[in-house]
């Protein structure tokens, strides 16, 4: 009668009944004594969508069929293993550094890609996610625009495996969506497909974790750092007065008392310009050393000053980061940022206690 209960029972994810989707886990226990039933069911994952709704059914239908007295207790089980809880994800990572900018225009991305690169040369474990949920560009820096991620089981759980490029592990959201079409998500949204990249991807071990942040202070700052215990901050900004505003401001969301992120340093991104011709001038287009004011002011690091040259945009459009050659002015700026990053890391690591995640307030 419960089996005969549940096949009126339809599981919207297979569009199929409950006993033929096969997801009665084992037989149905049944205590006359106690005027009692008890059923197991197995959903594909703990997030299902459709969980509740398929249990609140199945306990009305064997009431319909068995008497509405009867006591009904509906337990899950997953094919696959829950997700980890937050504070115990990417157990393997061992430093997870966020570059972030005040405002958008300023090479973040492009510092992103060539440090993460960087420290790959290095000879570190490295992986890059593109956080930048509404803009991503690391398939097209990293040429990887047609790549498309593809689902590994590993310990009962089903993950998404990055893409590897230039000796770094790779996950975008550009990877899911049309590069044509616009990503219209609400926060809640762009912050669950962010967890998904986080958790649900076999990230393994790694020595960096780069997070390519999105300009400006948002919810997608707030999911990081409520879903991730984040090393040290990175603030890049161009030497010029109006960047300089907002890189502060990303500075004070780091320092934060209820974030105390430590900032790890700035980079002076287009601190001046070199034409091919002429590479032994400098041009000082954007203003003279801003970054180098503001962090002596903010007392920081300054990690890197990177020339503005043709080569840099030409290397980020054709996917092949500046950072992959070493002969050349940026290359060299790039290698330098990196080992700049290790060292600071090292000496946070070794001065300052681990950073907590923030709290979500109920």
């Amino acid at each position: 009668m419960i089996v005969e209960a549940l096949q009126t029972v339809t599981y919207a994810g297979t569009k199929k009944n409950i006993i033929e989707s096969g997801m009665l886990a084992d037989q149905p226990a049944v205590d006359n004594k106690n005027n009692k039933v008890m059923v197991v069911l197995e959903f594909p994952r703990d997030t299902d969508p459709f969980l509740k709704s398929t249990v609140k059914a199945a306990e009305a239908a064997i009431k319909y069929h068995c008497g509405k007295d009867v006591t009904v207790d509906i337990q899950t089980e997953f094919k696959s293993k829950p997700r980890p809880e937050v504070g115990k994800m990417l157990p393997q990572v061992k430093n997870i550094v966020a570059v972030s900018s005040g405002k958008g225009g300023v090479g973040k991305s492009t510092v992103s890609a060539n440090l993460a690169i960087a420290l790959a040369r290095l000879g570190y474990k490295v992986g890059l996610l593109d956080a930048d949920i509404f803009g991503p560009s690391m398939p097209k820096m990293f040429k990887a625009e047609d790549a498309r991620p593809y689902a590994v089981n590993v310990d009962g759980r089903d993950l998404i495996e990055p893409i590897e490029a230039y000796g770094v592990k790779l996950l975008s959201i550009g990877f899911f969506v049309s590069p044509e079409t616009a990503t219209l998500w609400r926060g809640g949204m762009a912050s669950n497909a962010l967890k998904q990249l986080i958790a649900d991807a076999d990230w393994g071990e790694l020595d960096y974790l780069i997070l390519d942040t999105p300009p400006g202070t948002s919810d997608i700052h707030l999911t990081l750092l409520q879903t991730l215990a984040i090393t040290g901050a990175i603030i890049v900004s161009t030497p010029q007065q109006v960047a300089l505003a907002d890189a502060r401001k990303g500075i004070d969301m780091y320092r934060n008392d209820k974030v105390n992120v430590p900032i790890l340093g700035l980079v002076e991104n287009m601190a001046w310009f070199t034409p091919a011709e002429l590479p032994e001038n400098r041009y000082y287009i954007f203003g003279k050393e801003g970054c180098k004011q503001l962090a002596e002011e903010m007392k920081v690091p300054l990690l890197a000053q990177i020339p503005l040259v043709q080569g840099i945009c030409d290397s980020g459009d054709q996917g092949m980061p500046a950072a992959l050659n070493s002969d050349t002015a940026t290359g060299i700026a790039f290698i330098n940022l990196a080992q700049s990053v290790v060292t600071v890391v090292n000496k946070r690591n070794r001065e300052l206690p681990k950073t907590q995640i923030v709290g979500v307030k109920q």
